[in-house]
């Protein structure tokens, strides 16, 4: 991306003049980037115990990137013993120390991990290398001093020395990452066990939370171009703040599609409890539409958009919502599963479903043949966007809606 090259040049003497600061005061780790002071003992607890703990707790930790759990990986019964796995990730703000969740809520047994690095910096746990994650469970490491760039690609390792459970994961990232063995380094789009990234920055207000279906994980899109339309949503707001992508493929907001949970079960888990969360944009709906069994009553859908909209006022957050894009042509589509997608619409345009909407309808469908979408920014399947479909979605987004900040009169537009 535009800005990645000038990062990375920053990062170099960021890295270069810590070196010898550290030469210099025998020994002393001095943090990089903001000029921030180091983390005090008391503080790294803390951040340790709370894995969700808001913006302005443990030295601003924000999330920067986010993937949410689908299922147990296929063909991993016991976990993958004795390999090292490399996730690549996407930041979007950038921090002075980061933290790693790692997620074993798919697995049956306790997950062991011996050896965890963020871009080759060692990571502890409550001051350990080795960490021990329940079957069903997480856990947030200590904060790293290690320089994060916004926009960049960062590298979480970590080592499985022993059989466990299936492995949690996210597959179809669109993201190449690695697994290690003896025999050597193999590619695969998948995320493992890894399910945040949280940065220390004292500057950016929060994180904007993302939750949808394959449409906001990036179906469609370039593999390793970073081209989601969340990713378009970062690069637009500058590092100003995170962006955490809760997407997955196949998911339906009112009951549980291909993995991961329904929306309305996995929102706590994936948008609220996500950390430094400040706005969150509901992208879902048009699985249920659309995928078997299809749901025929539109005020069903927006009953649960309404409730992800209630959870998060109790919280304190901004909801912006999206319509539901067009599909004619894709093989589930008929006139009247499209009536219940227009009527959803007009129920989010009317207002007093969400805080704010992105007309994303508007954004990609055809003039010509509005329920059909643009040929430009079609992938082929008429349902899901090539990387000019995403950029398309991202540029639609009012940037006023981010900073938007809710009060109760703020309930209805």
């Amino acid at each position: 991306m535009p800005r990645r090259q000038g990062y990375a040049l920053l990062i170099a003497l960021v890295a270069g003049t810590a070196a010898l600061a550290a030469v210099v005061a025998l020994g002393t780790t001095l943090l990089s980037g903001s000029g921030s002071a180091p983390l005090p003992p008391a503080e790294t607890h803390a951040a340790a115990r709370n894995p969700v703990a808001p913006a302005t707790s443990g030295g601003a930790w924000i999330a920067t990137w986010t993937a949410a759990p689908v299922g147990p990986e296929p063909g991993t019964p016991n976990g993958l013993p004795g390999r090292t796995i490399r996730n690549v990730v996407h930041t979007s703000v950038g921090g002075d120390a980061a933290r790693i969740t790692l997620s074993n809520l798919f697995g049956t047994a306790p997950l062991v991990v011996d050896q965890a690095t963020v871009n080759t910096r060692p990571v502890t746990f409550k001051g350990s290398p080795v960490v021990t994650v329940p079957a069903g469970g997480r856990v947030v490491s200590d904060p790293v001093v290690v320089p994060v760039a916004p926009d960049a690609d960062l590298q979480v390792s970590f080592r499985t020395p022993r059989p466990s459970g299936p492995v949690t994961y996210h597959p179809n990232t669109h993201q190449t990452s690695f697994l290690i063995d003896a025999r050597g380094t193999w590619s695969n789009p998948n995320w493992r066990y890894l399910t945040a990234v949280d940065v220390r920055n004292v500057t950016a207000p929060g994180t904007v939370v993302v939750i949808g279906d394959s449409l906001t994980a990036g179906s469609g899109s370039t593999t390793d171009a970073n081209s989601r339309w969340t990713d378009v949503l970062a690069d637009r707001l500058r590092d100003r703040y995170g962006v955490a992508n809760a997407g997955i493929a196949g998911n339906r907001l009112l009951s549980a599609g291909t993995g991961g949970g329904s929306g309305l079960s996995r929102f706590q888990r994936d948008a609220l409890s996500v950390a430094g969360a400040k706005t969150v944009f509901v992208a879902l709906g048009i699985n249920d539409v659309q995928q078997a069994p299809q749901e025929t009553d539109p005020q069903r859908i927006v009953r649960g958009l309404r409730t992800l909209t209630d959870r998060a006022h109790a919280r304190g957050l901004t909801v912006v919502g999206a319509t539901l894009t067009p599909f004619e042509g894709y093989p589930t589509w008929t006139p009247e599963r499209n009536a219940v997608r227009l009527a959803v619409n007009e129920q989010i345009r009317a207002g007093g479903v969400f805080d704010a909407y992105v007309d994303f309808d508007e954004a990609v469908r055809d003039p010509y043949a509005p329920n059909r979408l643009r040929p430009a920014y079609d992938s082929g399947d008429h349902l899901h966007f090539n990387d000019a479909g995403y950029r398309a979605l991202g540029n639609q987004v009012d940037l006023k809606s981010v900073d938007r900040v809710r009060t109760p009169k703020s309930d209805a537009l």
